[in-house]
């Protein structure tokens, strides 16, 4: 899957869950057969994950199976608007920061007074704002209850698994 020994999620897939260098078996939401979801944890964005590919590769177009990860990711969106039902999805593939294939799956809700903004302006503000990183970490659902819907949609739907 030509790991890259300097990336981060590559590092990250390589290790076993739950260990030092690995998720955390609180944020592994589900392990497709091309990608793994991830709780993010911006969670005032309730439901908010994010979609690593297993194929290391900084672009769409250079990923091998880019068809099946595509459709890993729409699988993740359709579960999200199901359990949680957001005014709109935001889904976002940047790599700037970490240049590696992955989703931001961002829903946004008609109750948050920014919903028109990009969620990066306030993510920005939480960088230099501890009451904003606050705000943003907190969601409305628990962590490990949205974990706990977005599965059992997943597995009543039949989702592809590792």
């Amino acid at each position: 899957m030509n790991p890259q020994p300097d990336c981060p999620f590559c590092r990250k897939l390589a290790a076993p869950p739950g260990s030092a260098n690995g998720w955390a078996e609180a944020e592994i939401v589900w392990q497709f057969p091309h990608s793994v979801a991830v709780l993010g944890p911006w969670q005032f964005f309730t439901g908010y994950c994010v979609l690593v590919s297993r194929e290391h590769a900084t672009e769409l177009h250079h990923h091998s199976h880019r068809a099946a990860f595509l459709n890993e990711m729409s699988t993740l969106a359709e579960a999200i608007g199901a359990c949680f039902k957001p005014h709109k999805l935001n889904c976002e593939s940047l790599g700037n920061l970490v240049p590696h294939l992955h989703w931001h799956v961002f829903p946004r809700f008609a109750s948050d007074p920014e919903r028109l903004n990009p969620v990066w302006l306030a993510l920005e503000r939480a960088k230099i704002d501890p009451a904003e990183k606050l705000r943003l970490e907190t969601g409305t659902v628990p962590p490990a209850e949205v974990k706990t819907r977005l599965r059992d949609w997943l597995t009543a739907n039949h989702a592809p698994t590792l």
